[in-house]
């Protein structure tokens, strides 16, 4: 009888301790009642499990919720019930509509491409021979500005800045026709984001040359040396590749 009496008592107190809450710090404090487990330090941090994408990939129904630092990316990323998101993105990324080709701000920020092209062969404008932003804008973002300057001068039409503004990836309505250094930087990628086509495909950007020609880049095999940056007339009819920065 005592010994039963000792097996119950052991019981309660073990089954106590499974469903308490628990408090780890080094101060003897008690755990936030809106706690199950309440970790506290000015000295230390909480460690998740660390692992590859691959190893990550291999976990068994991971719960919605589970989280881990994914050393593939550097980045913590929590499953959410269908797919793993980071607190950080990264080049090769598929997000916002298409893949994301550039990153900054430790991948806070950054700039995605459409995962096909939007046009095998279309002018840069309508009218050929005139310009149309007129400052010749380059640099990272301002492929945005470019596009809505080329809109406002040429208006309704088929070539490659409209082309770009009326594309709907992802449902998303904010693409554009990059700027020639935007493209670089697409080129760079162009195998993670791919989906390039033809051999030496000319891609126009929406960075000026003068009133008779404008930028771009050879993105495919041909022209696949230096730089890769050239000059086509305007009218000439080249491939699009519309991107969104976010």
């Amino acid at each position: 009888m005592k010994k039963l009496s000792f097996f119950i008592v052991m019981f309660v107190i073990i089954s106590n301790e499974i469903f308490a809450q628990v408090s780890v710090n080094d101060d003897g404090s008690v755990p936030d009642p809106s706690a199950m487990l309440d970790i506290k330090s000015t000295s230390k941090g909480f460690l998740p499990p660390r692992m590859t994408t691959a190893q990550r990939d291999l976990i068994p129904s991971p719960a919605a919720g589970l989280t881990i630092y994914n050393t593939t990316h550097n980045c913590n990323e929590t499953y959410n019930g269908s797919t793993w998101i980071g607190n950080s993105h990264y080049i090769g990324e598929s997000f916002g509509g298409g893949i994301v080709f550039y990153v900054y701000d430790n991948g806070q920020h950054g700039l995605i491409a459409a995962t096909a092209d939007q046009s095998a062969g279309v002018q840069w404008n309508d009218s050929y021979y005139n310009y149309c932003n007129r400052i010749r804008n380059d640099g990272i973002f301002i492929g945005r500005i470019n596009t809505d300057s080329i809109i406002e001068r040429e208006g309704l039409g088929t070539y490659a800045a409209i082309i770009c503004a009326q594309y709907l990836g992802g449902g998303f309505g904010d693409w554009y026709l990059p700027s020639e250094i935007e493209l670089g930087l697409l080129r760079e990628q162009k195998a993670v984001v791919g989906g390039f086509l033809g051999n030496g495909g000319f891609y126009w950007s929406s960075t000026e040359q003068n009133a008779n020609f404008a930028r771009g880049q050879w993105i495919t095999p041909w022209g696949a040396g230096g730089s890769g940056a050239s000059t086509d007339g305007k009218g000439g009819l080249n491939f699009v590749r519309a991107i969104r920065a976010f």
